[in-house]
């Protein structure tokens, strides 16, 4: 299981992502992302935020 907290992206928000895998935490971050925040997550941003996801 991995996991990805937002915090750690510079947000003042309280979730936490978990998936079995980076690239489905990659995907439900980058959805919450611009539905929570009004952020796009391109693919250089998603390569930026892999090193920030951890394993549970």
């Amino acid at each position: 299981m991995k996991e990805l907290h937002c915090k750690d992206l510079g947000f003042d928000c309280p979730a936490v992502v978990k998936a079995e895998s980076e690239s489905d935490v990659l995907q439900i971050a980058a959805q919450h992302a611009q539905e929570v925040h009004q952020v796009t997550v391109t693919p250089e941003m998603a390569e930026q935020i892999k090193p920030l996801i951890h394993d549970v």
